[in-house]
């Protein structure tokens, strides 16, 4: 007996268009925000209070390198002595640190990524205090801040505001994920940006303070980039407001998906929100 399927059938009883090209379900999350969109279109794959303010802890970061690649004729080989100033405030802040010892020059490829892997807010203060402008140090702070909300302005983020160079806030630091989705691609643009959040690990050479030199090994906080198949940053962030925050990317086939996930409960449940969120976002 033979049979003939028409195109028309095919159509109308679904006979090649069931599940595997059913859309996949939206995913829960136990975040409170959430944003992804594809990197290549700027297409919405997903949103969960996705404009609400929230604290962002060390995602802040992400704009603190942002301004400092944005400097014209960027030198990233020149050196930066680290001051005692850098050292006393992370440890009054209790906050995260590159181990950066005083009188070391460091470049300022260095301090990137100082920055983005261990989370360096030693790092953060140097470069803030670096590429800042002022005869005071408190001026080149304010100077810095100051050029990271006119990045976010130009950027359209209309729902950010810093008040600090590394995420510990003063009061009025916050963005959403949406907005820090559009900063994160905006940021991968830049191919020394992409390099230094795409490292797992760093050993960097610094010169100590009597022309010695040392080494300094980095680790990133970003355990995605070890733990979900073609990962490519970004960047973590924690703290009492902020609880547990991550902006991420990763990149399959010619397809980047990128995103942000802000006030998950704990690493464990940001680990699986993350996850969840790119699978949808390849699937769609």
């Amino acid at each position: 007996m033979t049979v003939t399927i028409t195109a028309s059938a095919v159509l109308a009883g679904g006979l090649f268009t069931g599940q595997a090209y059913a859309a996949p379900p939206t995913p829960s999350i136990t975040a409170a925000g959430g944003f992804v969109m594809n990197n290549g279109t700027g297409t919405t794959l997903f949103g969960k209070a996705a404009d609400t303010r929230r604290s962002t802890g060390s995602t802040t970061k992400i704009m603190t390198a942002k301004v400092v690649l944005a400097q014209r004729g960027l030198n990233l080989d020149a050196k930066v002595t680290v001051q005692k100033a850098y050292s006393d405030y992370i440890v009054s802040k209790n906050a995260s640190s590159a181990r950066l010892i005083v009188g070391d020059k460091v470049t300022v490829r260095q301090l990137l990524y100082g920055l983005m892997l261990p989370s360096g807010c030693d790092a953060a203060y140097a470069l803030a205090d670096k590429f800042g402008t002022g005869t005071t140090r408190a001026a080149r702070i304010k100077s810095f801040i100051g050029k990271m909300n006119t990045e976010a302005r130009n950027l359209g983020m209309r729902n950010t505001h810093f008040d600090s160079f590394d995420g510990i806030s003063n009061g009025s630091n916050y963005s959403t994920p949406r907005d820090l989705t559009k900063l994160a691609s905006s940021a991968m643009k830049n191919s020394t940006f992409r390099t230094v959040v795409k490292t797992k690990s760093t050993k960097q050479k610094v010169t100590t303070k009597t022309g010695g030199y040392r080494y300094m090994a980095w680790t990133n906080t970003n355990k995605l980039l070890s733990t979900y198949s073609g990962a490519i940053g970004l960047k973590t962030g924690s703290g009492p407001q902020a609880k547990y925050c991550l902006v991420f990317a990763a990149t399959r086939g010619s397809k980047t998906v990128i995103g942000t996930v802000l006030a998950s409960s704990n690493e464990t449940n940001r680990a699986a929100d993350v996850k969840k969120l790119l699978d949808y976002g390849f699937a769609r």
